[in-house]
């Protein structure tokens, strides 16, 4: 048996997240339906974290264990990608040591949330349309990015009932870019809790938009305690945009 590391890309919408669930479809299952299919025996994949339902993800990384003499890595892909649905593809199939592990072993995670302001309809899907009166003030959003990376504690931006021992994360990067009609929040940092991400955007426009006190934002920061006015903004603007091991060169891929 050989480990493997898969690189793939998918659009979330259709799907009630990255893990496997009793009643609702996910990406780890469709993925590991087709390759048991694809080997003729039970596969079980372990992804490099969990998205949450309708968030997408432009750069992922699963491991699975395979015999190697069944994979011949570009046939192999392109098997898979016929077998697979529209919104899930097989970018790269790469070959690594037996005890790499695709979650553990990340160093480096990066999400991008985009949100635009103009109707389009090609980025309905992958964008959040901001339709409120008013721009938010593009500046604020920044000094609300740049305030993050002050701390490396975020109990404010998890969602509550999460099992993890501690809400440590070193953020490597954080802040807004404009681009005309689109807006986009890069963040990355070693690990992310829950539905952090969602909770940090929607803090950053809050306080654009004059809905959120930015001292306020900061004493519960401090204080790490929960906002009231925390705001999870929705799922379709975001996507897992990057994950890097200190094994794999990707611009060797």
């Amino acid at each position: 048996m050989k480990r493997y590391f898969f690189q793939i890309m998918y659009d979330g919408t259709a799907y009630s997240g990255w893990q496997k669930q009793d009643n609702a479809p996910s990406v780890q299952e469709c993925l590991e339906s087709a390759l048991t299919k694809l080997a003729r025996r039970d596969i079980e994949i372990v992804g490099c974290g969990r998205t949450d339902a309708g968030v997408h993800a432009y750069d992922y990384f699963f491991h699975a264990d395979l015999d190697a003499y069944d994979l011949l890595e570009e046939e192999y892909r392109f098997k898979l990608n016929k077998m697979l649905p529209r919104d899930i593809a097989i970018v790269n199939i790469i070959p690594v040591p037996n005890e790499a592990h695709a979650r553990f072993d990340a160093s480096n995670r990066s999400y991008i949330y985009r949100m635009h302001f103009k109707k389009d309809p090609f980025l309905t899907r992958f964008s959040y349309r901001y339709n409120q009166s008013g721009m938010p003030d593009f500046a604020k959003m920044n000094e609300v990015a740049s305030l993050f990376m002050n701390y490396n504690s975020f109990f404010p931006f998890c969602k509550t009932h999460t099992d993890v021992n501690n809400y440590d994360c070193e953020l490597f990067a954080c802040e807004w870019i404009k681009e005309e009609n689109l807006w986009s929040f890069d963040v990355s940092a070693n690990r992310f809790l829950r539905g952090m991400i969602r909770l940090m955007a929607g803090a950053c426009i809050r306080v654009a938009s004059g809905k959120l006190n930015i001292e306020k934002l900061k004493l519960a920061l401090d204080k790490q305690e929960r906002l009231e006015e925390a705001w999870s903004v929705p799922a379709c603007g975001l996507g897992l945009s990057r994950i890097e091991y200190p094994f794999i060169n990707k611009e060797k891929l």
